[in-house]
C-alpha cells in the first residue's frame, strides 16, 4: 500500500485528474487492496490533506487538474483567475492562477481573446512559481451579479443595483438603453476595469412584481430557459411516435391512480394494487416511457442532458423537456392512453417486495387525484376500492420500512400560493399526509426493484448515493450534542435508527427541532455516481432514480439501461428520430461526467428554488416590517446569528453590533454568542421575539433586531427612514479580527455608552 504522502505525490505530479481508479492502477493494487485504498482516502480527506471526488482528487487548499476558473484581474500584463465554484467557507483565500494562453500556430485559427469576467475551462499544473492555468476552451458568461435594478443619483448617473446579496457594489451603467429608474434589468460588462460600466441588455420590469422573483433565479444560477429552435421543431415529431400494440403488456384495464400535488404541471408516476388472497399483494408503478420519445443523440436528448432537471418555481416551470412532451404526451393524463414503463411489484405480508419485473406497457390512467382529495377519500372510511387497497399495501411497505429504520427528519417545507394576477396569497408550511408517505414507499420500491435488476444483468446504473456521515461531521455532532448533556458515542456502528432513537427521546418540541437541524447537518449531501455506495438516509443497499423521467436526466439514463438488459427496445420508424431508445456508446462512455454534471444542476436547482421563496417571503413580510415575530434561532456565527420566523420560515440575520455594548463570545461548540459582562447568551434553537428591521424581496435578504433595539428599520426599497441607502448595518464599533480570521476570534468592541 502506498503511503498518504506518496499518494498526494502521484496525485500532485498526474497529467490527468487522478482518481480511486487511476491511484489504484499507478500502485498495482487490486482486490482487498482496494478497500484498503478507499479507507487511507477518506482518512486523507478528514484529515485535510485531499478534497475532490472519488473520481479526481487534488490537494487540500489546491485546484482540480480540470476545472472551471474565472479571470478575476490583470497583473503585470498576466491574466490572473480564480476557482468558480470555490467554497466561502473553505479555510484561507481562493487559489491564484496565472493564465497562459496557447502561443500562435501557423494554420490554427487563434481563440477568442479572454478578458476580466470571462468562465473558462482550463487544465491547471502546480509549480514552484505558483498555479499556472491553461484554457481549453471559453465557457458561456454568467449574468450572476449583473442582474439588478437602474438607480439613478442626484448627478443623473445610472447605476445597476444588484439583487444579489453576496454582490456588495452597484455597478456604474454607461449604456441604459430604453431602461428607466427602478426597473429591473440584465446587463453585461463592458470591458475589463470596473470603471468600464456595464451594458442594459434586457428589460424585466417591476423588480417586485412576483413574476420577477423567478426570472432573478434563472439569470442568477445560468439556468437554461429557452429551447433553442432544433429542439422546438425535433418535440413535435417524437410526440407524434405511434405505440405498438405488438410490443407492449396491455395495462390499460387496471383502475391505475395518479396521485400529485393539486398543481402538478405534470404527471410522471401513477399506482395500483390489489390483494394476492394470500396475506400480500400484487403492485403496479407505471412510470412515463420517456425514452420512447426521448432517443439518445437527439436535440432532444442534448438539450435534457445540458439542464439535467426540471426547476420548479411558485409562479413557472423550467421543464427538462418541451410542454408537447412534459406536459401533454408522456405525462399520464386521466382517460388518455399512454406509453409507461411498468414496474411490477409482488409485495408479500411483511411488506418486503419479493418479486418484479419490468415492461413497456400502453396505460390509461383512471384518476388524477390531488393528495388531498386521496386523503380525504381515504378518512371517510368509504373510499373507492382502488385507494383502499393501495393504503393496505402501503402499511405493509411502511411496516417494512419500520424495521429497516431509515432516517425520519421531518423537515417542514414553505409553500407559496398565488391568486389569478400572480400575487401571494399566502405562505404556509406545506402539510404532511399519509397520501404522501403512499406515494413516496411506492416510489421507494420501484427506485430499489430498478437498481437490483440492472445489478442482476451486470448493467450499468446511475446510483443515487447518499454516503454515512464523515468522521469529521460527527465530531462536530458529538462535541455539540455534549453542550445539551447527550453523548453519542462514535465506537458504534453509526446507522439512521442510532440518529431516530435520539430523536425519540427528546421530548421537548423546541430541543427536538434544534437536535434533528444538527442530525441534518451532518449528513452527507446525495449524488448520483455509477459506483454504489448505498443510500444511508433510506437505509438502502441499492438504490436509484426512475420514477421522474420527465423532470430528472437520471431517471431516464436509468430507464434506457433497463430497456438494454431486459430487451424492451422499439426502434423509431426510419428517418424521423435516432432508432435506439436504450443506452447509447456515450451513455455509457460518459456514465461519471454526467452523474456529476446533473448533481450540479440538481444543486443549482435547489439553489435556484430555495433563493426564489425566500424572495417571495421577503415580499410578503415586506409591509410588515417593524412588526415583533416569534422565531428561532436556526444559526449562530462570530458576527450574529441567524433566525428565522416560527411557522412560515424565512431566515434573517440578527448583527452582532445590534446586540449592545458588550462583548460576545463564539462558543462554536455550543452554537451560542455569549454576553462577557451580562452572561446574556443567543443560541441554536433558542425562541425568542424579534422586530424585524429589514425585509428585501430583491435578494430575498431579511434582518432582525432584538424588540427594544433603536436601529433604524429598512423599507422594501432598501431606504431608511433617514433616507439613506439601506443594505449593511450601520457601523457601531471596530471589528478585530484574531488569528487565521477564524469566526470565533472575531470581536465586537461596542460604543462608550
Amino acid at each position: 500500500m502506498p503511503t498518504p504522502q506518496q499518494v498526494l505525490d502521484f496525485i500532485q505530479s498526474s497529467d490527468i485528474p487522478a482518481g480511486k481508479r487511476e491511484i489504484a492502477k499507478a500502485f498495482g493494487l487490486k482486490g482487498q487492496e482496494k478497500i484498503k485504498l478507499k479507507a487511507l482516502l477518506k482518512d486523507m480527506a478528514e484529515e485535510g490533506l485531499i478534497d475532490g471526488k472519488k473520481s479526481a482528487f487534488h490537494r487540500m487548499g489546491g485546484v482540480p487538474k480540470v476545472t472551471t476558473l474565472k479571470i478575476v484581474a490583470l497583473e503585470d500584463g498576466d491574466l490572473i483567475a480564480e476557482p468558480d465554484n470555490w467554497d466561502p467557507e473553505a479555510p484561507g483565500k481562493p487559489p491564484r492562477l496565472t493564465i497562459r494562453e496557447p502561443r500562435p500556430r501557423p494554420g490554427i485559427k487563434r481563440p477568442p481573446a479572454l478578458k476580466r469576467g470571462d468562465r473558462i475551462l482550463a487544465r491547471t499544473e502546480e509549480t514552484e512559481a505558483g498555479w499556472i492555468a491553461h484554457p481549453m476552451k471559453k465557457l458561456p458568461s454568467r449574468t450572476e451579479g449583473l442582474m439588478g435594478v437602474v438607480e439613478i443619483d442626484k448627478t443623473g448617473k445610472a447605476w445597476l443595483a444588484p439583487v444579489d446579496k453576496r454582490v456588495r457594489q452597484s455597478a456604474p451603467i454607461a449604456d441604459v438603453g430604453e431602461a428607466e429608474a427602478g426597473q429591473l434589468v440584465i446587463a453585461e460588462r463592458l470591458g475589463r476595469s470596473d470603471r468600464a460600466g456595464v451594458k442594459v441588455v434586457e428589460v424585466i420590469g417591476d423588480p417586485l412584481a412576483p413574476k420577477s422573483f423567478s426570472m432573478i433565479a434563472i439569470a442568477k444560477h445560468g439556468i437554461p430557459h429557452i429551447f433553442p429552435e432544433e429542439v422546438l421543431e425535433e418535440a413535435p415529431r417524437a410526440a407524434k411516435l405511434k405505440l405498438s400494440e405488438k410490443t407492449r403488456e396491455d395495462l390499460r384495464h387496471l383502475p391505475i391512480v395518479a396521485i400529485d400535488p393539486a398543481d402538478a404541471r405534470d404527471h410522471d408516476d401513477a399506482i395500483w394494487a390489489e390483494p394476492d388472497g394470500q396475506g400480500g399483494f400484487n403492485a403496479l408503478v407505471a412510470i412515463a416511457d420517456v425514452s420512447f420519445y426521448v432517443r439518445p443523440g437527439s436535440a432532444l436528448d442534448r438539450e435534457a442532458r445540458k439542464r439535467g432537471n426540471s426547476v420548479y418555481f411558485p409562479d413557472r416551470v423550467v421543464p427538462m423537456l418541451p410542454e408537447v412532451l412534459s406536459a401533454d404526451v408522456c405525462s399520464l393524463k386521466e382517460g388518455e392512453d399512454r406509453a409507461a414503463m411498468a414496474c411490477h411489484l409482488h409485495i408479500n405480508g411483511d411488506g418486503k417486495v419479493s418479486s418484479f419485473r419490468f415492461t413497456r406497457a400502453s396505460v390509461r390512467i383512471a384518476h388524477n387525484i390531488a393528495y388531498e382529495d386521496a386523503q380525504k377519500a381515504v378518512d371517510s372510511g368509504t373510499p373507492p376500492e382502488y385507494l383502499a387497497n393501495l393504503w393496505d399495501a402501503w402499511k405493509a411497505l411502511s411496516a417494512a420500512r419500520h424495521a429497516r429504520d431509515p432516517l425520519e427528519l421531518e423537515l417542514p417545507e414553505r409553500r407559496v400560493v398565488l391568486d389569478q394576477q400572480g400575487r401571494i396569497a399566502e405562505i404556509a408550511i406545506r402539510e404532511r399526509l399519509d397520501a404522501h408517505r403512499v406515494v413516496e414507499d411506492f416510489m421507494i420500491a420501484a427506485n430499489v426493484a430498478a437498481a437490483k435488476a440492472l445489478e442482476a444483468k451486470t448493467a450499468p446504473v446511475v446510483y443515487r448515493v447518499h454516503e454515512p456521515p464523515s468522521r469529521e461531521k460527527l465530531i462536530a455532532l458529538r462535541d455539540y450534542l455534549a453542550t445539551m448533556g447527550k453523548k453519542l458515542a462514535l465506537g458504534q456502528v453509526v446507522t439512521p435508527g442510532l440518529f431516530n432513537r435520539m430523536l425519540k427521546d427528546v421530548t421537548d418540541e423546541t430541543e427536538k427541532a434544534l437536535v434533528m437541524e444538527a442530525v441534518l447537518r451532518s449528513q452527507t449531501q446525495a449524488y448520483y455516481g455509477p459506483a454504489n455506495a448505498g443510500h444511508f438516509g433510506l437505509s438502502l443497499g441499492s438504490y436509484a432514480h426512475f420514477t421522474s423521467p420527465i423532470r430528472r436526466y437520471s431517471d431516464l439514463l436509468v430507464h434506457r439501461a433497463l430497456v438494454d438488459a431486459y430487451k424492451l427496445e422499439q426502434p423509431a420508424p426510419p428517418g424521423s428520430l435516432p432508432p435506439t431508445s436504450g443506452l447509447s456508446d456515450r451513455d455509457r462512455a460518459s456514465l461519471q461526467q454526467v452523474s456529476d454534471a446533473i448533481s450540479q444542476t440538481e444543486r443549482r436547482a435547489m439553489e435556484a428554488e430555495r433563493d426564489t421563496i425566500d424572495r417571495y417571503v421577503a415580499a410578503w413580510l415586506s409591509a410588515r416590517v417593524g412588526e415583533v415575530f416569534d422565531t428561532r434561532i436556526t444559526g449562530v456565527q462570530g458576527f450574529g446569528f441567524f433566525a428565522t420566523i416560527v411557522g412560515l420560515g424565512g431566515d434573517g440575520l440578527v448583527p452582532i453590533s445590534t446586540l449592545g455594548g458588550e462583548y460576545f463570545r463564539h462558543d462554536e461548540a455550543a452554537q451560542a454568542l455569549v454576553g462577557t459582562d451580562s452572561g446574556t447568551a443567543y443560541a441554536s434553537g433558542d425562541r425568542l421575539k424579534l422586530k424585524l428591521a429589514e425585509a428585501n424581496p430583491l435578494t430575498g435578504a431579511l434582518k432582525f433586531v432584538l424588540p427594544d433595539s433603536d436601529t433604524g428599520v429598512i423599507d422594501p426599497r432598501g431606504m431608511r427612514p433617514d433616507g439613506r441607502r439601506g443594505g449593511a448595518p450601520r457601523k457601531a464599533g471596530k471589528f478585530t479580527v484574531g488569528k487565521r480570521g477564524r469566526p470565533g476570534n472575531i470581536r465586537h468592541q461596542g460604543r462608550k455608552k
